[in-house]
């Protein structure tokens, strides 16, 4: 053992926010294969360094960003983890989420390492069509949750798809 202190898995004390605070805060961690808590995508807007292993990056609201979770012990893989999050407006209502403050709209929750990697595969796809993922259709992420979750396969995203969602968003508030 290196005397390293276990993942805190249900989250713990970030640096304190102020109550007018509108961001969302990511705690994250790397302790290399042990605890790997990381962004895979999304436009953080501030970044607190806590030590060399944590630091704390801020997401403004509605903002769509990833979050991954991947942590192991003596034995092997004990987290696999992938949560798509939708940054909340202050007074939303939210789902809490381990090391995210105060929460988020979870968009898509997977847990698994083959089918965490298959959202990670989707996400490049994305990036293959030259779109950033955070501007992919929110109801895309959902679609995708849902399928993995009932072991089906996903839909790719299209341009097609991400010209339809862009128009939508233009005039629906």
């Amino acid at each position: 053992m290196t005397g390293i202190a276990a993942p805190r898995m249900r989250g713990g004390p970030m640096p304190p926010t102020v109550p007018s605070d509108r961001l969302t805060h990511v705690e994250l961690t790397w302790v290399e294969k042990q605890i790997e808590y990381w962004i895979r995508f999304g436009q953080d807007v501030q970044e607190t360094i806590i030590d060399r292993r944590r630091r704390v990056l801020s997401f403004r609201p509605n903002t769509i960003f990833a979050f991954v979770r991947w942590a192991s012990n003596d034995f092997g893989t004990i987290i696999s983890r992938i949560d798509i999050v939708r940054a909340v407006e202050p007074g939303e209502a939210y789902q809490t989420l381990p090391f995210v403050r105060p929460g988020g709209e979870i968009l898509l929750k997977i847990e698994n390492w083959p089918k965490v990697e298959r959202v990670l595969q989707l996400i490049d796809d994305i990036e293959a069509l030259k779109l950033d993922p955070a501007d992919a259709a929110p109801d895309y992420w959902r679609h995708v949750h849902n399928r993995l979750t009932a072991s089906a396969e996903p839909r790719r995203y299209t341009s097609d798809q991400h010209q339809a969602w862009l128009k939508r968003r233009r005039i629906a508030p």
